[in-house]
C-alpha cells in the first residue's frame, strides 16, 4: 500500500495550505465584523466574494468535481486531503473555493443526471459561483431516514409537474443567492416498488407557490456562513415537465449516487475540524495555568490530546482508504467503508470537540473561539446524509448476511 500524496495532491495542497495561511484564516474576524453590519444577515460577506475571487485565480476553484469537463478532474483519493484542509475553516474556506453542500451534491446531480438544457441554466452558474442552490429532499412530517417516507407530492398535469408539499432544513435556502431547488417528491405513490416512487425536479426559487417559511436553527445557530437552514412549502408550484432530472421514478437512485460523495466530503471536513480542534487544545494547554502548573501538565489533558491524536489517525486511514475504494470499485463496492466512516466520523470528531470544549472552559462555549459552532455542526452531521442508526442497520446487515 502506498501512503504518500501523489505529485498533483502534494502540489494542491502546498497551495491550498497557503492559500488558508494568507487568505481564509485571517478573513476569519473580518468576516463576522462584516456580517454584523449587513442589512440582513444572510447576506454574503464582502470578504467571502474576495476570497473566491482569490480562490479561482489561484486555481483552486470546484476541486470536488471528479468530471474535468467541469472541475478539477481530481480523484476521491487526490481531493480527500484538501477537502480535510478546507475543514478547518468550515464556514469560509469550502465557500470560498466553491465546494460547499449543498451545491456540491447539486452540481454533481446536474452533470451527472441533467440534460443539456439544464446544464447551461443551472450548472454553468453554479460552477462559476454565481449562484446557490439548495436541496429539498427532509420533510418535517414524517421520517426522513427512511427516504420512501416522503410525502411531498409531484403530479403530473399536461405539460406541467405540479407540487405540493412542505420540506425542512433545506440546507442554503435563506441565502439571497440561492436561485434553484433540487426538489424531491413523489411521482407515483402508489408504485409497487417503494423506490421507484420519487423523482426529482428544478423548481426556481422565485416561482409561485415557493414560500421560504423560517430559517431552522441548529442548537441555537443559524449557520448564516451556509446561507441558513430552512422550512419552505410548495403550494402547487408549477414548472414545465422538461425540469425533470432524469427519469421519473428515478428520484432515490440519484438521491443515493448524491449522498455517497457527499458522505465522505463531510467526513474529509470533520477530519480537518478535529485537527483544529486539536491545535486550539494545544495551544490552550500550553497557555493557563491550575493549581500550581500549566494545563499541559496534568495527566487528564495529556490523555485528552494522545487520545485525540490517535483518534484522527486512525479516521484519516478510513477515509483515505474508502476514498481509494470509491474510485477502483464505486460507491456500490464502497458501501460498507462509506457506512463506516459516516458512523465514526461525527461521533469521533465530537467527542474531539466536547474535550476541547472542556479544556477552554467557559470560553469554550462562548463566541470568542469557534468550538462551540463547531461542535453544533459536527453534532448535526450524527444526522445528515442518513442518521447513525441507519447506516448501522444497513452495515449490521451486510455483516451478517456473510454468515446466514
Amino acid at each position: 500500500m502506498h501512503f504518500a500524496y501523489d505529485a498533483r495532491t502534494e502540489e494542491l495542497r502546498g497551495r491550498l495550505l497557503a492559500f488558508m495561511d494568507e487568505h481564509v484564516h485571517p478573513a476569519e474576524e473580518v468576516a463576522e465584523r462584516q456580517r454584523a453590519a449587513l442589512a440582513s444577515p444572510w447576506d454574503t460577506p464582502a470578504v467571502v466574494g474576495e476570497l473566491k475571487v482569490e480562490a479561482r485565480r489561484q486555481g483552486l476553484w470546484n476541486l470536488f468535481l471528479p468530471d474535468s469537463a467541469y472541475g478539477a478532474g481530481l480523484t476521491n483519493l487526490q481531493y480527500a486531503p484538501l477537502a480535510e484542509i478546507t475543514g478547518r475553516s468550515p464556514h469560509l474556506a469550502p465557500t470560498a473555493t466553491n465546494c460547499a453542500a449543498p451545491d456540491t451534491g447539486n452540481m454533481e446531480v446536474l452533470a451527472q443526471f441533467g440534460d443539456e438544457r439544464q446544464r447551461k441554466q443551472w450548472l454553468e452558474p453554479l460552477l462559476a459561483g454565481e449562484i446557490r442552490s439548495a436541496f429539498a429532499m427532509t420533510e418535517p412530517e414524517v421520517a426522513s431516514s427512511d427516504a420512501t417516507n416522503i410525502t411531498t407530492h409531484i403530479a403530473r398535469e399536461g405539460d406541467e409537474y405540479v407540487i405540493t408539499g412542505r420540506k425542512w432544513y433545506i440546507s442554503g435556502a435563506m441565502n439571497p443567492d440561492c436561485r434553484i431547488f433540487i426538489v424531491m417528491g413523489k411521482t407515483d405513490p402508489d408504485g409497487a416498488d417503494p423506490r421507484r416512487q420519487q423523482s426529482m425536479v428544478l423548481v426556481p426559487r422565485d416561482t409561485p407557490g415557493v414560500t421560504v417559511e423560517r430559517a431552522m436553527r441548529v442548537f441555537g445557530y443559524e449557520d448564516h456562513a451556509h446561507g441558513g437552514h430552512a422550512e419552505v412549502v410548495f403550494d402547487h408550484v408549477r414548472v414545465p415537465v422538461s425540469n425533470l432530472i432524469g427519469e421519473e421514478g428515478g428520484g432515490f437512485a440519484i438521491a443515493q449516487a448524491r449522498l455517497g460523495p457527499g458522505r465522505i466530503h463531510h467526513c474529509m471536513r470533520l477530519i480537518g475540524i478535529a485537527e483544529r480542534a486539536i491545535e486550539l487544545m494545544c495551544r490552550r494547554a500550553v497557555s493557563r495555568t491550575a493549581f500550581g502548573k500549566e494545563l499541559a501538565r496534568q495527566g487528564v489533558v495529556q490523555n485528552w490530546i494522545a487520545d485525540a491524536r490517535v483518534a484522527v489517525e486512525q479516521l484519516r486511514l478510513l477515509v483515505l482508504k474508502t476514498a481509494w475504494m470509491m474510485d477502483t470499485v464505486g460507491n456500490r463496492g464502497a458501501h460498507t467503508e462509506i457506512q463506516a466512516i459516516k458512523i465514526a466520523t461525527p461521533r469521533t470528531v465530537v467527542s474531539i470537540l466536547d474535550r476541547a470544549i472542556q479544556l477552554h472552559g467557559a470560553g469554550g462555549v462562548s463566541q470568542d473561539f469557534p468550538l462551540a459552532e463547531l461542535y453544533a455542526s459536527a453534532r448535526t452531521l450524527m444526522l445528515a446524509d442518513g442518521p447513525d442508526e441507519v447506516h448501522q442497520r444497513s452495515l449490521a446487515r451486510r455483516e451478517l448476511k456473510k454468515y446466514a
